[in-house]
């Protein structure tokens, strides 16, 4: 009689919990993954439709009268202006040369710029030496050192290298000795728990760390950079962006002088391009 009744009192407490999990079953569902890391996602499209809305709003503002011609000209006439620059051929007479200031002179600056920030971030003797140096040297108008540069290096390419290259070298360095100095201590300390040796620290654990000020730092020095390059070039410069912008502004050409700034536009998202290429390639480890 008791194993009978055991044997029920079982029978009822499985059928309870199938039904207690058929319950639950008809009740469950999924919940949506919410760890996404702040991963941002493209929205190319939207910044287009932003660029065209304003070109239209302003083509029809110039048009209707309520923008004057004399203050910002019409972008259908600086689209002709472009088209005619190049079919002249002197869009490339003019932008070849500034490409390539522009690739010398920062790519001379970068390097030496995170090479210096490196070493400051790494060596107490280096940063003890350096820092009070560059905190001098960073503050000074770059473009102000430009008629010294030409006393120098001459008023042909090398004093335009020269201005680029050390407009470029401060920010690089100040962004990179931070970005240094804010790689986690934490993996620092464990890569020397585990017996890692120096070499295999600063490669594995502090450049990488690191990584991501550098190229942050980069966009503001490649910015400042082009910046530089059209005062280099408006100071003795025959053919170059700046040459032509100047040239432009002395005629008060407001289509070219539109199309040169174009063209700067152009050559900026170019860089920004380059740069994120780069990061997708050296930060792919970053989730």
């Amino acid at each position: 009689m008791a194993d009978s009744t055991a044997t029920a009192a079982k029978a009822a407490e499985a059928r309870a919990a199938e039904a207690t999990a058929a319950a639950t079953k008809d009740t469950r569902r999924p919940v949506r993954f919410r760890g996404g890391g702040f991963v941002p996602q493209s929205r190319r499209w939207i910044g287009l439709a932003v660029f065209i809305i304003l070109l239209l709003a302003t083509e029809a503002g110039t048009r209707s009268g309520f923008i004057s011609n004399l203050t910002l000209p019409r972008p259908s006439d600086v689209l002709a202006t472009f088209v005619e620059l190049f079919q002249s051929g002197l869009l490339w007479k003019h932008l070849l040369p500034s490409v390539s200031r522009l690739i010398v002179g920062a790519l001379l600056g970068a390097t030496v710029g995170i090479g210096v920030g490196i070493m400051i971030g790494l060596f107490s003797l280096v940063r003890a030496g350096l820092v009070p140096l560059v905190a001098a040297i960073f503050p000074i108008p770059k473009i102000a050192l430009l008629p010294l540069f030409v006393i120098w290096f001459g008023i042909d390419e090398g004093s335009k290298y020269a201005l680029i290259a050390f407009g470029t070298f401060t920010p690089t360095v100040v962004a990179t000795y931070g970005a240094v100095d804010n790689v986690d201590r934490t993996l620092i300390r464990m890569g020397q728990s585990f017996s890692l040796t120096w070499f295999s620290i600063v490669r594995k654990i502090v450049l990488p760390g690191a990584m991501p000020g550098i190229l942050s730092g980069l966009r503001v020095s490649l910015a400042i950079a082009i910046i530089l390059l059209v005062a280099a070039e408006m100071l003795g410069a025959e053919y170059g962006i700046g040459a032509y912008i100047l040239e432009a502004g002395a005629l008060y050409d407001l289509e070219r002088l539109f199309v040169g700034v174009t063209i700067l536009s152009i050559l900026g998202i170019c860089v920004s391009a380059a740069l994120t290429q780069i990061e997708k390639h050296l930060l792919r480890w970053r989730v």
